[in-house]
C-alpha cells in the first residue's frame, strides 16, 4: 500500500525520555493489537512505533497513537521523532504486525521499559473480550515507565510493577512459573527476551504459546569481522562490519524478503547450505541456534568465513 501522508495533532510529555505523539490523516487504516507503523526519517531510514489504544479502538481510527522514547546514543530517528511539533507533517507505512495477539486464549504480557506499548493495545484488547490476562510491567524506577497510571485504570489487579530500584532484578522464574496455559508475550530489550525465553523453554512451555517483539536495534558487536555469502547462482558477497546480509544484497539488486529488521519477525529467514550462523535474533528457538540451519538475514552474522545460502 502507498505511504500515508499525515499531521502531528498533539505532543505529550510522558517521561524525561518518552514522549507520545498523536497522528492524524484521512482514512487512516484498521489495525490489530501488536501492529506498527514505521515512520520516514529525514536521511532516508524508518523508525518503527507500535501503536498504542487504551479503549481498544481497532477500525476506523480517527487517529493514531505512538509513543517515543529518546535514544541519545542511537542513529537520530528517535531524535528527530522528539523534535516534532503540533502541525508537523509525518509520513508513514500502513500498519504491519509481527507481533500478532490470540485474543482466544489467556495471556501473559512482559514489558520491559518501552516495550510497553503494544502490550497497552494488547491488553486493551484482551479486557475487552472479557479473555484473562495478567501484565507485568518491569523498569529501572517508576519515573523511566510511561502510562502506569493509565494501566492501573484499566487493569486494576491484573497490572504487576516492578520497579528495579527497589526491588532488584525482576523474578522471571516466577513470572512463567505463574503462566499456567496462558500465552507469553514478551517486548523488551533483548536480555529481557533472551532471559524469559530460556525459561520459558526450560520449564516446558509450547513454542506456538511463547511471543516476542524486540524494542532495540541491532547493533555491531565487539570483535565482528567481514565475512562471505555464496547465494544459488554462485555469487559471493562480501559482508563487512556495520552492514547486515540484506543491505549488501540489496545493494547489489537481490530482492529478498524482510520486514522488522531486528530480528523477531523471522520474514527473512533463509536456509544454511554450509557455514556456521552468529544468531543474532529472538526468533529461533535454543535447538534452532545449535541446529545452525537456518539464519535471520536482517542482523545474523557468521562464526566462519563464508556463509552459502539458499537465495
Amino acid at each position: 500500500m502507498d505511504k500515508i501522508q499525515g499531521t502531528i495533532l498533539a505532543v505529550e510529555p510522558l517521561t524525561a525520555r518518552i514522549t507520545a505523539l498523536r497522528i492524524g490523516g484521512a482514512a487512516l487504516p484498521d489495525y490489530e493489537a501488536g501492529a506498527h507503523v514505521e515512520f520516514d526519517l529525514p536521511d532516508g531510514g524508518t523508525r518503527s512505533y507500535s501503536l498504542i489504544t487504551f479503549d481498544a479502538k481497532f477500525d476506523a481510527p480517527d487517529q493514531y497513537l505512538v509513543a517515543v522514547q529518546r535514544e541519545d546514543d542511537g542513529q537520530g530517528g528517535s531524535k528527530h521523532m522528539h523534535g516534532l511539533a503540533v502541525g508537523d507533517p509525518v509520513t508513514f507505512s500502513p500498519p504491519k504486525n509481527d507481533f500478532p495477539l490470540n485474543a482466544s486464549a489467556p495471556a501473559v504480557l512482559l514489558a520491559g521499559g518501552i516495550g510497553i506499548t503494544p502490550m497497552i493495545s494488547m491488553a486493551s484488547a484482551l479486557v475487552a473480550v472479557g479473555q484473562d490476562v495478567s501484565l507485568v510491567f518491569a523498569g529501572r524506577t517508576e519515573a523511566d515507565m510511561a502510562y502506569c497510571g493509565a494501566l492501573r485504570d484499566t487493569l486494576g489487579e491484573s497490572l504487576h510493577l516492578h520497579f528495579d530500584d527497589q526491588s532488584g532484578m525482576i523474578d522471571l522464574d516466577g513470572v512463567i512459573a505463574k503462566l499456567g496455559d496462558a500465552h507469553l508475550y514478551v517486548c523488551g530489550p533483548r536480555k529481557m527476551i533472551d532471559a524469559a525465553r530460556a525459561k520459558a523453554e526450560d520449564s516446558g512451555i509450547a513454542p506456538e504459546r511463547i511471543h516476542f517483539e524486540l524494542f532495540e536495534a541491532p547493533k555491531s558487536a565487539s570483535g565482528d569481522a567481514p565475512f562471505e555469502v555464496q547465494i544459488n547462482d554462485g555469487t559471493v558477497f562480501t559482508i563487512p562490519v556495520g552492514k547486515t546480509i540484506i543491505e549488501v544484497l540489496e545493494e547489489n539488486d537481490i530482492d529478498v524478503m524482510y520486514d522488522c529488521q531486528r530480528g523477531d519477525c523471522g520474514i527473512c529467514q533463509c536456509d544454511v547450505l554450509d557455514g556456521v550462523p552468529d544468531h543474532r535474533d529472538v526468533v529461533l528457538s535454543q535447538a534452532e541456534r545449535d541446529a545452525g540451519d537456518v539464519i535471520q538475514i536482517c542482523v545474523s552474522r557468521a562464526k566462519s568465513a563464508r556463509l552459502v545460502l539458499d537465495i
